[in-house]
Protein backbone atom coordinates (compact mmCIF):
# COMPACT_ATOMS: atom_id res chain seq x y z
CA UNK A 1 0.00 0.00 0.00
CA UNK A 2 1.21 3.49 -0.82
CA UNK A 3 2.52 5.51 2.11
CA UNK A 4 4.35 8.60 0.87
CA UNK A 5 4.81 10.94 -2.10
CA UNK A 6 8.20 12.61 -2.60
CA UNK A 7 8.69 15.43 -5.08
CA UNK A 8 11.86 17.03 -6.41
CA UNK A 9 12.01 20.34 -8.27
CA UNK A 10 14.43 23.12 -9.05
CA UNK A 11 14.26 25.97 -11.57
CA UNK A 12 10.56 26.77 -12.21
CA UNK A 13 9.52 24.48 -9.39
CA UNK A 14 7.28 26.77 -7.34
CA UNK A 15 4.64 27.05 -10.05
CA UNK A 16 4.96 23.35 -10.92
CA UNK A 17 4.60 22.28 -7.29
CA UNK A 18 1.61 24.57 -6.82
CA UNK A 19 -0.13 23.03 -9.80
CA UNK A 20 0.51 19.41 -8.80
CA UNK A 21 -0.57 19.97 -5.19
CA UNK A 22 -3.66 21.97 -6.20
CA UNK A 23 -4.77 19.11 -8.43
CA UNK A 24 -4.82 16.58 -5.56
CA UNK A 25 -8.43 16.15 -4.41
CA UNK A 26 -9.38 16.87 -0.78
CA UNK A 27 -9.74 13.21 0.12
CA UNK A 28 -6.17 12.38 -0.95
CA UNK A 29 -4.47 11.64 2.36
CA UNK A 30 -0.90 10.60 1.60
CA UNK A 31 1.77 12.89 3.01
CA UNK A 32 3.76 14.78 0.36
CA UNK A 33 7.43 15.63 0.97
CA UNK A 34 9.24 18.18 -1.21
CA UNK A 35 12.86 19.01 -1.88
CA UNK A 36 13.07 22.21 -3.92
CA UNK A 37 16.35 23.90 -4.82
CA UNK A 38 16.22 27.56 -3.85
CA UNK A 39 18.80 30.30 -3.72
CA UNK A 40 20.03 30.48 -0.10
CA UNK A 41 19.45 34.24 0.03
CA UNK A 42 15.92 34.15 -1.39
CA UNK A 43 13.78 36.89 0.18
CA UNK A 44 10.41 35.92 -1.29
CA UNK A 45 9.22 34.06 1.80
CA UNK A 46 9.60 30.46 2.73
CA UNK A 47 8.56 27.82 0.24
CA UNK A 48 6.06 26.46 2.77
CA UNK A 49 4.40 29.89 3.08
CA UNK A 50 4.26 30.33 -0.68
CA UNK A 51 2.71 26.91 -1.23
CA UNK A 52 0.25 27.33 1.64
CA UNK A 53 -1.29 30.28 -0.22
CA UNK A 54 -2.03 27.97 -3.16
CA UNK A 55 -3.42 24.83 -1.52
CA UNK A 56 -5.96 23.76 1.07
CA UNK A 57 -3.93 21.35 3.21
CA UNK A 58 -1.34 21.96 5.93
CA UNK A 59 2.12 22.88 4.58
CA UNK A 60 5.02 22.71 7.03
CA UNK A 61 8.76 23.13 6.89
CA UNK A 62 10.11 19.77 8.05
CA UNK A 63 11.94 19.64 11.37
CA UNK A 64 14.20 17.00 12.85
CA UNK A 65 12.16 14.16 14.45
CA UNK A 66 8.87 15.70 13.22
CA UNK A 67 6.23 12.98 12.85
CA UNK A 68 4.89 12.48 9.31
CA UNK A 69 1.10 12.98 9.28
CA UNK A 70 -1.49 12.13 6.62
CA UNK A 71 -2.73 14.90 4.29
CA UNK A 72 0.21 17.16 5.16
CA UNK A 73 2.78 18.68 2.81
CA UNK A 74 6.33 18.93 4.12
CA UNK A 75 9.09 21.05 2.63
CA UNK A 76 12.83 20.56 3.14
CA UNK A 77 14.24 23.57 5.01
CA UNK A 78 16.87 25.69 3.26
CA UNK A 79 20.43 24.43 3.51
CA UNK A 80 19.52 21.08 5.13
CA UNK A 81 19.25 17.61 3.64
CA UNK A 82 15.86 16.11 4.50
CA UNK A 83 15.82 12.39 5.21
CA UNK A 84 12.77 10.20 5.68
CA UNK A 85 12.72 7.53 8.35
CA UNK A 86 9.70 5.33 8.96
CA UNK A 87 7.12 7.77 10.33
CA UNK A 88 9.33 10.82 10.90
CA UNK A 89 12.05 13.07 9.48
CA UNK A 90 15.73 13.64 10.11
CA UNK A 91 17.76 16.68 9.05
CA UNK A 92 21.41 16.68 8.04
CA UNK A 93 24.05 19.31 7.24
CA UNK A 94 26.26 16.81 5.42
CA UNK A 95 28.08 18.07 2.32
CA UNK A 96 26.09 19.25 -0.66
CA UNK A 97 25.13 16.57 -3.18
CA UNK A 98 25.30 17.68 -6.82
CA UNK A 99 25.83 21.22 -5.49
CA UNK A 100 22.53 21.10 -3.61
CA UNK A 101 21.38 21.05 -0.01
CA UNK A 102 18.62 20.00 0.25
CA UNK A 103 19.40 17.23 -2.20
CA UNK A 104 16.55 15.53 -4.02
CA UNK A 105 18.64 12.35 -4.28
CA UNK A 106 19.10 12.24 -0.49
CA UNK A 107 15.35 12.69 0.11
CA UNK A 108 14.34 10.11 -2.50
CA UNK A 109 16.89 7.48 -1.49
CA UNK A 110 15.99 7.74 2.20
CA UNK A 111 12.25 7.55 1.38
CA UNK A 112 12.82 4.46 -0.76
CA UNK A 113 14.84 2.80 1.99
CA UNK A 114 12.17 3.61 4.61
CA UNK A 115 8.98 2.91 2.62
CA UNK A 116 10.08 0.55 -0.19
CA UNK A 117 7.28 -0.04 -2.70
CA UNK A 118 5.03 2.43 -0.85
CA UNK A 119 6.72 5.50 -2.38
CA UNK A 120 5.64 7.61 -5.34
CA UNK A 121 8.57 9.72 -6.59
CA UNK A 122 7.98 12.71 -8.85
CA UNK A 123 10.62 14.71 -10.70
CA UNK A 124 9.57 18.14 -11.96
CA UNK A 125 11.31 20.96 -13.80
CA UNK A 126 14.93 21.72 -12.99
CA UNK A 127 18.31 22.68 -14.43
CA UNK A 128 20.54 19.84 -13.19
CA UNK A 129 20.50 16.07 -12.66
CA UNK A 130 19.72 15.96 -8.92
CA UNK A 131 16.93 13.45 -8.28
CA UNK A 132 17.71 11.07 -11.15
CA UNK A 133 19.67 8.65 -8.96
CA UNK A 134 17.08 8.87 -6.16
CA UNK A 135 14.18 8.21 -8.54
CA UNK A 136 16.03 5.16 -9.86
CA UNK A 137 16.35 3.93 -6.25
CA UNK A 138 12.60 4.35 -5.68
CA UNK A 139 11.89 2.32 -8.81
CA UNK A 140 14.48 -0.32 -7.90
CA UNK A 141 12.72 -0.92 -4.56
CA UNK A 142 9.30 -1.26 -6.19
CA UNK A 143 7.98 2.28 -5.89
CA UNK A 144 6.41 4.43 -8.61
CA UNK A 145 8.52 6.80 -10.74
CA UNK A 146 6.77 9.78 -12.35
CA UNK A 147 8.44 12.48 -14.42
CA UNK A 148 7.17 15.77 -15.80
CA UNK A 149 7.24 15.81 -19.60
CA UNK A 150 10.52 17.60 -20.34
CA UNK A 151 9.09 19.26 -23.45
CA UNK A 152 6.83 21.41 -21.29
CA UNK A 153 9.13 21.95 -18.29
CA UNK A 154 10.58 25.40 -17.57
CA UNK A 155 13.98 23.66 -17.49
CA UNK A 156 14.20 20.17 -18.92
CA UNK A 157 17.60 19.00 -17.61
CA UNK A 158 16.18 17.40 -14.46
CA UNK A 159 13.35 15.47 -16.19
CA UNK A 160 15.73 14.41 -18.98
CA UNK A 161 18.26 13.09 -16.46
CA UNK A 162 15.52 11.16 -14.63
CA UNK A 163 14.31 9.61 -17.89
CA UNK A 164 17.86 8.51 -18.68
CA UNK A 165 18.37 7.02 -15.19
CA UNK A 166 15.30 4.80 -14.83
CA UNK A 167 12.24 3.37 -16.55
CA UNK A 168 9.47 5.74 -15.52
CA UNK A 169 5.97 4.50 -14.80
CA UNK A 170 4.70 7.63 -16.55
CA UNK A 171 6.03 10.80 -18.20
CA UNK A 172 3.22 13.31 -17.94
CA UNK A 173 2.31 16.92 -18.66
CA UNK A 174 2.22 18.93 -15.45
CA UNK A 175 -1.57 19.20 -15.52
CA UNK A 176 -1.98 15.39 -15.46
CA UNK A 177 0.37 14.53 -12.58
CA UNK A 178 -1.97 15.28 -9.64
CA UNK A 179 -4.83 13.26 -11.10
CA UNK A 180 -2.49 10.36 -11.94
CA UNK A 181 -1.16 10.30 -8.36
CA UNK A 182 -4.73 10.37 -7.01
CA UNK A 183 -5.70 7.43 -9.22
CA UNK A 184 -2.70 5.43 -7.98
CA UNK A 185 -3.77 6.13 -4.40
CA UNK A 186 -7.38 5.10 -5.07
CA UNK A 187 -6.24 1.80 -6.61
CA UNK A 188 -3.71 1.15 -3.84
CA UNK A 189 -5.97 1.85 -0.89
CA UNK A 190 -9.30 0.70 -2.28
CA UNK A 191 -10.49 4.19 -1.42
CA UNK A 192 -13.89 5.10 -2.76
CA UNK A 193 -13.89 7.24 -5.83
CA UNK A 194 -16.07 10.27 -5.32
CA UNK A 195 -18.52 11.43 -7.94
Amino acid sequence: MLGLVVVGASWGGLQALGRVLSDLPREFDLPVVIAQHRHPGSQEGTLAQLLQKQIDRPVLEAEDKLRIEPRHVYVAPPDYHLLVERGFFALSVDDRVRYARPSIDVLFESAADAYGDGVIGIILTGANDDGARGLARIKELGGVALIQDPAAAVRRAMPDAAIAATVADAILPLEDIGLYVHELWVRSSGARETA
